[in-house]
């Protein structure tokens, strides 16, 4: 695996090793020595899949509150997807900024997404499935959002159209204030 560490410290895009032949190809997608040799050491509880039916679908942007924030290895194995994170950690130079990248099937590309972040997602094509490792299990009482469409983010979503938000995600407040750490 190739670790690329984002603007944003402690998120990376990761890049697959494939060996190939005639058949197609192996990669690993985890490997505890590999993320440990970067400083990343996720233990994972859960693991979740994410079946979109059409291009345009929004989720998000996710995160669960302390003492439940979670990391979260995220990859699109079916389809595409522009994928966004956003750093809500209390006293970063880089909180309320965002990162984003395009995640297919093709590319095999992997996001790691620390602990104090927002994660989101636009489906780029019908039928798309997106998998997520994550470090915590779900808990409802500690799930939280920001709204997609804050203007404090900016985020330069793709257009593709008609986009499908659930009302859920349509409610979520904006950025919240930044809280000394």
């Amino acid at each position: 695996m190739q670790f690329h560490e984002t603007r944003l410290r402690g998120a990376f895009l990761i890049d697959l090793d494939r060996r190939e032949d005639e058949r197609g190809h192996f990669a690993r997608t985890y490997c505890e020595d590999e993320f440990a040799a970067v400083g990343l050491r996720p233990r994972w509880l859960q693991c979740n899949v994410s079946f979109n039916r059409r291009r345009g679908t929004l989720r998000g942007l996710h995160y669960q509150e302390a003492p439940f924030a979670e990391a979260k290895l995220v990859r699109c194995t079916r389809g595409a997807i522009f994928d966004v994170i956003v750093d809500l950690r209390p006293g970063s130079p880089t909180y309320g900024k965002w990162v984003a990248a395009e995640l297919t099937a093709d590319n095999g590309r992997m996001f790691y997404v620390p602990e104090g972040f927002a994660h989101g997602f636009q489906t780029l094509a019908d039928d798309t499935e997106v998998f997520y490792q994550m470090s915590e299990r779900y808990r409802p009482e500690a799930a939280r959002g920001v709204r997609w469409d804050d203007a404090a983010l900016a985020i330069a979503w793709p257009d593709c159209g008609e986009r499908i938000i659930s009302p859920r995600d349509l409610a979520f407040p904006g950025l919240p204030p930044c809280r000394p750490s």
